[in-house]
C-alpha cells in the first residue's frame, strides 16, 4: 500500500518549526544563586507547555554561545555584589523576559538547536551529529569507496539534518557533500515507496535542479551526496558568505546589505520558476524553497533538497505561511516562498515581517509588482498567483534561457499516486494547522477586545442605562397597580345620583372656583382637580349639565358667597361673562 493512513512509527512526529515562546512566572532565592521558573509553550496551545528552570549563568552561556551571529542581544549585565536583593533579583527578571522575547521572535535565532535545547531539554537533548554519524558509518561498511574528510558543522539550519565533507577513495581531489536527515511529521509514504522513489532521485535531470550523485533511504532517515560546491548558495552570494561557516554566522547579522542586479534578479526568478513548473506538472511535491535550497552554478540557479518533501520535513517559512488559510497548497506554498527569495534577492535582506504593507525603491515596478502579488496583504488573504501566472508577468515573460539539455525524471505511475497521496495528506495538516491558529486568533483579538479600557466604559454605561430602564419600568408597574387598586375601590363604592337637596357637586364649584363662608367663620373651599387649561366650552357645557341635574342650590342661611377666586386668574382666557352670568343664575 502506497499511503499509511497512520503515520510510521519510526518518524519524528515533532515539528520543529513550530514557534517556542517563553515566559518567566517566578523566581526563588536560594542560598547562593537565583533560580528563574520559565513557562514555555509551544505553538498556540496551552495544554503544549512545561517549565524550565535556569540560572542567570545559564542565560550567559546561552548568550555567549549565540555570539557567533554576530547580533547585540540585551542580556542584563552581570553583577557580583547586591545580586541577591530583592529589588534588583525583580528587574533583572524584567530584563531576562526581554531576552527571552528577542530570541523567540527572531526567525533564525528561534530554529537554532542551541535556543531549543535551552528551552525544551526534554525533546533536544539527543546528539544529533553522532547519531548521524553512526548511520554514515553503517552506510560505509557497504559502500567502501567514499570517505569522510570532516563534518561541516552546523551550515543548515535544521537541527536533524547533518552535513559532511566527503570524498572518493581514488578521487582524493574531489569533494562532495553528505546530507544525512532523519523522517519529520509530514512523512505519508510507505516505507517501501519512501525508499523506491530517494533512490530515484539520482535519476532526475534538469538545467535548473542540482543533480544528486548518490541517494539510499532505510526506514528511518535518508543519506544523500552531491558534489560540493565552492561558490556556495545564492544565499552565500547575497550574503556575502563562506559556504562552510555556521548558519548562524553566515547569516545571523550581515554586514553588507545589498541586492542583486536587475538583469540577476530576472534570469535567477525565472530559471527558479521553470523548475518548479516542472516538478508539479510532474506531481512531485516541493514546498522548501528559499535561498539557502538554490544552489549557484556560475550563471545558473539549481534547486536543492528535492528529498525533503519525500522525509516529509516541515518547511523554512512555515510558521510564516502556516498564518494564512489561502496559503493552503503546495504550489501556493512554493510560491510564496518564492516571494521572500524575490524579496531578498532585491534588497539584500529577508522582509521584516509578512504581510509587507510597503515596498522599498525596487529596481524596476514590475519586480515590486511580483512581491505585491506574493508578500501583499491582499495577496495573503485572496491567495497566491500559479508559476505559470508569475511567469507570464513582465518581470520574467521577456527572460530567454539558453540551456540545451532536456529535462527527465521518469516516475512509475503506481509511485505517482502514492506522491499524489502524500501531497494530499501534507496539506490536510497544513489546513488544520491553519484552522487553529486562525480559531485561537478570534478568540485572544475577542478577549483582548472585551478587556479594553473603552470596552469597559462602555459596558459600564450601557449598565447604568439598564439599570436607569428597568427603575422606570419598576416604577410605572407599580402605578398601574396602584391605579387599578383605586379604580376598583371606586367602583364598588358608588353612589347613586345627587338628589336636588345635594350640596353642589364638586365638578361645578371646582370649575367656578366659588368658595363659601360659614357663619362658624371658616372657609369651605372647594378646588378644581381638572387641567388648568380646560377650554371656556367645557366649563359652559358643565354648569349647563348642572342646571339640567337640578344640581345647583341657593346659599344656605347665614353663609355667603364670597369673591370668586381665581379662575381668570388661574385661566386668564375664561371669560368674565360666562362667570357673572352664573353668579346671578
Amino acid at each position: 500500500m502506497a499511503f499509511m493512513e497512520k503515520p510510521p512509527a519510526r518518524k519524528v512526529l515533532l515539528d520543529d518549526t513550530v514557534p517556542l515562546t517563553a515566559a518567566i512566572e517566578a523566581s526563588q532565592s536560594l542560598q547562593s544563586h537565583t533560580e528563574y521558573i520559565i513557562r514555555v509553550q509551544r505553538g498556540i496551545s496551552v495544554e503544549n507547555s512545561w517549565q524550565v528552570v535556569r540560572r542567570y549563568s545559564d542565560f550567559d552561556l546561552l548568550n555567549n554561545s549565540l555570539q557567533i551571529a554576530g547580533l547585540s542581544l540585551p542580556l542584563p549585565p552581570k553583577k557580583l555584589i547586591g545580586n541577591m536583593d530583592r529589588e534588583f533579583i525583580a528587574e533583572r527578571q524584567k530584563g531576562l523576559q526581554n531576552y527571552l522575547n528577542v530570541i523567540t521572535t527572531n526567525h533564525i535565532l528561534s530554529n537554532c538547536e542551541l535556543v531549543k535545547k535551552f528551552l525544551d531539554p526534554n525533546n533536544y537533548s539527543a546528539n544529533y551529529t553522532e547519531i548521524a554519524l553512526q548511520q554514515v558509518s553503517m552506510f560505509f561498511r557497504s559502500e567502501p569507496k567514499w570517505e569522510v574528510v570532516e563534518p561541516l558543522k552546523d551550515i543548515g539550519w535544521r537541527i536533524r539534518k547533518k552535513y559532511f565533507l566527503m570524498k572518493i577513495k581514488n578521487q582524493p581531489k574531489e569533494r562532495l557533500v553528505l546530507s544525512w536527515a532523519d523522517l519529520g511529521p509530514d512523512k505519508y509514504l510507505s516505507d517501501k515507496d519512501f525508499q523506491c522513489l530517494i533512490k530515484l532521485l539520482p535519476s532526475c535531470l534538469h538545467p535548473y535542479i542540482y543533480r544528486v550523485t548518490f541517494a539510499t533511504a532505510n526506514e528511518s532517515s535518508a543519506l544523500l551526496i552531491r558534489m560540493f560546491n565552492e561558490k556556495g548558495t545564492l544565499k552565500d552570494l547575497i550574503y556575502k558568505a563562506k559556504p562552510k561557516d555556521p548558519f548562524l554566522k553566515k547569516y545571523g547579522n550581515p554586514k553588507k546589505i545589498q541586492g542583486l542586479e536587475l538583469q540577476q534578479i530576472k534570469t535567477y526568478g525565472r530559471q527558479i520558476l521553470e523548475v518548479l513548473k516542472f516538478l508539479h506538472d510532474k506531481g512531485f511535491p516541493y514546498g522548501h524553497l528559499h535561498a539557502s535550497n538554490v544552489m549557484l552554478d556560475g550563471d545558473t540557479c539549481r534547486l536543492l533538497d528535492l528529498e525533503n518533501s519525500l522525509l516529509g520535513l516541515p518547511s523554512f517559512y512555515r510558521s510564516c505561511f502556516s498564518q494564512f488559510r489561502k496559503i493552503n497548497t503546495l504550489e501556493s506554498v512554493d510560491v510564496h516562498c518564492f516571494g521572500h527569495l524575490l524579496y531578498e534577492m532585491t534588497y539584500g535582506r529577508p522582509p521584516d515581517s509578512v504581510p509587507v504593507d510597503s515596498f522599498p525603491p525596487a529596481p524596476s515596478m514590475a519586480v515590486v509588482a511580483v512581491l505585491e502579488s506574493t508578500l501583499s496583504c491582499e495577496a495573503c488573504k485572496n491567495g497566491m498567483p500559479t508559476v505559470s501566472r508569475l511567469l507570464q508577468m513582465p518581470l520574467f515573460s521577456d527572460v530567454l534561457l539558453t540551456t540545451s539539455e532536456k529535462p527527465q525524471f521518469k516516475i512509475p505511475t503506481k509511485l505517482k499516486e502514492a506522491l499524489r497521496i502524500a501531497k494530499e495528506c501534507i496539506e490536510k495538516r497544513l489546513i488544520e494547522e491553519q484552522k487553529q491558529i486562525h480559531q485561537h486568533r478570534r478568540l485572544t483579538r475577542a478577549q483582548s477586545h472585551h478587556g479594553s479600557e473603552e470596552e469597559r466604559k462602555k459596558r459600564k454605561i450601557l449598565a447604568r442605562k439598564k439599570s436607569k430602564r428597568s427603575a422606570v419600568e419598576n416604577s410605572e408597574e407599580h402605578s398601574a397597580k396602584y391605579s387599578n387598586s383605586n379604580n376598583s375601590a371606586g367602583s364598588g363604592a358608588s353612589s347613586p345620583l345627587t338628589s336636588p337637596s345635594s350640596p353642589t357637586p364638586p365638578s361645578t364649584a371646582a370649575a367656578f372656583g366659588f368658595s363659601k363662608r360659614c357663619n362658624e367663620g371658616k372657609d369651605v373651599r372647594i378646588t378644581s382637580t381638572s387641567s388648568t387649561s380646560a377650554s371656556a366650552s367645557t366649563t359652559s357645557s358643565s354648569l349647563a349639565s348642572c342646571e339640567h341635574r337640578g344640581a345647583y342650590t341657593a346659599p344656605a342661611p347665614g353663609c355667603e358667597w364670597c369673591e370668586p377666586r381665581g379662575l381668570t386668574q388661574l385661566h386668564p382666557e375664561f371669560p368674565k361673562g360666562n362667570f357673572e352670568e352664573s353668579r346671578n343664575l
